[in-house]
């Protein structure tokens, strides 16, 4: 199995789904190079999971930007994921987050924005929501509850090395086959352990707490992190500033640094490299006939 997977569940008879989401590796591709705090590594860790279990519910080609923005010393919180589950995502936060917890202190008064697009959509589809709830697994189950019409429960958690979400959703149907079903399975969700989340395979966490029930686990999707450099977009936003803007970049600094903060890469440009960018392009070569 991947380190970095989407596992959906079904308990089959009492029409309740879930699923569960483990980050591994790309949870420390997100984090190569950033210093976070522990308390803004663990909101990040917890939407970049919870992002995991929403865009494994698109089912053509798009992206969906998942944003937390608000007042407090966590000005930003973004993941984006395609229908690939190729996901990427980071923070933005001040040094006053330093000692502080919950989304209320961390973000403040905010809102929540997902952004969806997908070819052929003239505009990207965009949904704010303010914020509701003091951790980003009550954000969003309060967010998926009133946009889907069905009562939904998140259990995230993070450490330095993954981070993990477990998700169930009552189905409309639910009640129907058991009155008590919901109740009893949300309670025996809230019994998961940050250790167990984090630390046990599927299989073992749906034994645990659900060995009374009949859970049928489908197979694992992979989550990657894979968006590689690319020199020639950032080439082209430089020359679209013209030579004399860079120009007075590269006297004030040194050189140009550009850091796309969302892919986690850093682009370098010197005197020399600004040149090469409005250098005369090598003449065509002649045909001979």
């Amino acid at each position: 199995m991947s380190q970095s997977y989407i596992r959906r569940f079904l308990l089959e008879d009492l029409d309740i789904r879930g699923a569960l989401v483990k980050l591994d590796d790309v949870w420390q591709a997100l984090l190569e190079k950033r210093d976070y705090p522990a308390n803004v590594r663990d909101l990040l860790g917890a939407m970049a999971a919870v992002g995991g279990v929403i865009g494994g519910n698109l089912k053509q080609a798009g992206r969906l930007t998942i944003q937390l923005q608000g007042h407090g010393p966590v000005a930003l919180l973004v993941v984006d994921i395609t229908e690939a589950l190729n996901l990427r995502g980071y923070a933005k936060a001040s040094e006053d987050a330093a000692g502080l917890s919950g989304v209320a202190d961390l973000i403040g008064d905010g809102q929540l924005l997902l952004t969806l697009d997908m070819p052929g959509l003239r505009h990207p589809y965009q949904s704010y929501v303010p914020i509701e709830g003091d951790s980003v697994a009550e954000v969003f189950e309060h967010y998926l509850t009133q946009s889907e019409q069905q009562p939904a429960a998140l259990h995230t958690a993070c450490s330095a090395a993954a981070a993990a979400c477990l998700f169930l959703q009552k189905l409309p149907d639910a009640d129907k086959k058991d009155p008590d079903g919901w109740d009893r399975v949300t309670r025996l969700a809230a019994t998961i352990r940050p250790d167990e989340l984090l630390g046990l395979e599927p299989e073992a966490i749906l034994t645990r707490l659900f060995h009374q029930e009949t859970v049928r686990l489908l197979d694992a999707r992979e989550v990657t992190h894979d968006w590689p450099q690319d020199w020639d977009k950032v080439r082209d936003m430089l020359r679209s500033l013209g030579r004399d803007e860079l120009d007075a970049m590269l006297a004030e600094h040194g050189e140009i640094l550009i850091h796309d903060d969302l892919s986690n890469h850093e682009y370098r440009f010197d005197a020399d490299d600004v040149a090469a960018l409005f250098a005369e392009p090598p003449p065509e070569p002649r045909t001979l006939h």
